[in-house]
């Protein structure tokens, strides 16, 4: 082995115990003596640890990843971490180079890096030990000229297409400058209670995942042990073995589960937001909001397979909802071949949420409506109420039948990797091509405010489909804001209360004239059926939801002028430069 110096890596490196806690440093002015030199970015990777089948790499004291970068890869070997007991900085040589993910060292192109790989390694092909899936947040840190990377990374464990274990970092790298200075920055972080010196690499972490054990690499260990091996401090466990169910992050959108729960393989962990910066490449935000729904999605399938809690099926409705607009907004940016099957899979499901949810909203409309009625009018109604019932309760049985398909379950599987999955099915880009968020996200927000325009001149004697199909482009612009609003900063959410504003007024209107058809239709249908008394009190029910839409006309014009007045479009101006 060649005696040549390498690279150092300098880091500090500390376990997430409380992540709200540890996520304000991404955004704090000043973090110790450092000030803060960039706005945090948000990437997800995914980190394929190989080696020999005899450990070649691992004997010689090395660990090899290969991260995928675009279309191509690259091939990361970090020494064994040594630690500076006094001031807590973790060192470790590294090298990199091209790689790829699929062709053998000898093929890759010529680095210190395949050198080192195929010395160690031979002729011997290398083998997956482990995956790391993490999402990453960073930004830059500056003291005088020394410039330190903080980055926030929400790590899982894979083996297969298993999650086995999850835990949170905080890492401060060193990338220019005086160490000492790092050193000092240690002093802020070991006085945080939401943190805890680590020792360990990532890779170590994971190693220990997949033998069932906990990762005991803390300096400053003090943390109890449950019955069931998990380490956990105040009751959130930071890492878990195959026999444990993997716990949600502190603060994610995924439902966190006790201690002593089987895995559950629907499970994503995702930030409190979706995470959408300017710079993000178009498909890998699309990525992100995709993600960060689909977990929302999932967290409320048990309920709503359960069905005592209505509003976990709004929940998950409204997630699909998300999901099938992220794909409208985004999803030019993806080979439409190999998306197809995701795209067609959720417009499945949200079709049975569809027809369940819209029956709700149609029973707690009247439930609503005769609540002050006397119980004479209120028994009335009836008939009406247990025919809407009994399609629910039928709309709700094909739901929970497709729910438990093992064509769903696949299709979660499989859309689940290609939600984590950096680069998969991204369209190639020119050099020249816009393909950022702020390349792109500007034109899109005004063609969509253009189309909502559009109905300015005939709003005053527009039928009730032509406001549905107002309501339709409302919706559509809200999301192309609503998707990016990390992006656009604080200033876009007024902007995105008017529209929805917009579009709850006409959401009301069309759930209303819902009601009044249905009610209309049912009188047809059972003229010969209903007592006197039974088809006055529909057919009031009836006229009053026709007056609700009417009073919604009328007042159309307040959230109306919210969105299509200059005040708005002159904000949205100044929103949109701002990419």
């Amino acid at each position: 082995m060649t005696d040549t110096a390498r690279p150092v890596e300098v880091e500090l490196k500390y376990r997430v115990l409380d992540l709200p806690a540890a996520e304000r440093y991404l955004t704090a002015t000043a973090v110790g003596p450092f000030v803060g030199a960039s706005q945090p970015r948000a990437t997800q990777m995914e980190d394929r640890y190989v080696d020999t089948a005899d450990r070649a790499f691992e004997r010689a004291g090395f660990a090899v990843r290969l991260r995928a970068a675009g279309g191509s890869a690259l091939v990361s070997i970090k020494s064994r971490a040594s630690t500076d007991a006094s001031g807590g900085a973790v060192r470790r040589e590294e090298i990199e180079g091209p790689a790829s993910r699929t062709a053998a060292p000898h093929d890759w192109p010529a680095s210190d890096a395949r050198s080192l790989v195929l010395e160690l390694a031979g002729d011997a092909p290398l083998v997956e030990v482990v995956t790391i899936r993490q999402l990453r947040r960073k930004r830059e840190l500056r003291d005088g000229s020394t410039r330190v990377e903080l980055s926030l990374d929400e790590v899982d464990v894979v083996i297969g297409k298993r999650v086995i274990g999850r835990f949170v970092e905080l890492e401060a790298e060193l990338k220019k400058g005086d160490e000492a200075r790092l050193i000092g920055l240690a002093a802020t972080f070991n006085g945080d209670a939401a943190l805890r010196r680590s020792a360990g690499s990532k890779f170590e972490a994971a190693l220990a995942a997949t033998r069932g054990e906990t990762t005991d690499l803390d300096l400053d260990a003090d943390a109890d042990t449950d019955a069931d091996g998990s380490t956990a401090v105040e009751g959130v466990p930071v890492m878990v073995g195959p026999d444990d169910a993997p716990p949600a992050a502190v603060g994610s959108a995924a439902i966190e589960a006790p201690a002593d729960a089987a895995p559950d393989p629907t499970k994503l962990v995702v930030s409190k937001t979706a995470g959408v910066l300017a710079d993000d490449h178009i498909a890998e935000a699309g990525r992100k909001v995709l993600r960060f729904h689909l977990a929302r999605m999932l967290a409320k399938e048990a309920g709503t397979r359960e069905g005592k809690v209505i509003e976990d099926l709004h929940s998950m409705r409204v997630a699909t909802r998300r999901q099938r607009a992220a794909w409208r907004v985004f999803g030019g940016s993806f080979r439409p071949a190999r998306t197809k099957r995701f795209r067609n899979g959720l417009r499945e499901i949200a079709g049975r949420l569809g027809g369940v949810r819209d029956l709700d909203v149609l029973l707690e409309g009247a439930d609503h409506y005769r609540a002050d009625l006397p119980v004479t009018e209120q028994r009335a109604l009836e008939p009406l109420l247990a025919d809407w019932r009994a399609h629910r309760e039928l709309a709700r049985q094909l739901l929970v039948r497709e729910l438990d398909s093992d064509g769903y379950k696949r299709w979660v599987d499989e859309y689940r990797e290609f939600v984590r999955a950096e680069g998969a099915a991204v369209l190639p880009v020119g050099p020249v091509q816009p393909h950022r968020v702020r390349d792109t996200a500007p034109s899109r927000i005004w063609t969509a405010y253009e189309q909502v325009r559009g109905y300015e001149p005939v709003l005053r004697w527009a039928d009730i489909e032509t406001l549905h199909d107002l309501r339709i482009a409302a919706k559509w612009l809200r999301y192309a804001m609503e998707f990016v609003r990390e992006a656009l900063g604080p200033e876009s959410a007024p902007l995105i209360a008017k529209v929805t504003a917009l579009q709850d007024h006409l959401g009301e209107m069309h759930d209303a004239d819902v009601s009044a058809s249905m009610a209309r239709a049912f009188l047809v249908e059972h003229a010969g059926e209903l007592s006197a008394l039974e088809s006055g009190a529909i057919g009031r029910y009836l006229v009053s939801r026709e007056r609700e839409v009417a009073r919604l006309r009328r007042t159309l014009q307040t959230p109306w002028r919210g969105v299509a007045g200059l005040p708005f479009r002159r904000a949205l101006g100044r929103v949109v430069a701002s990419l």
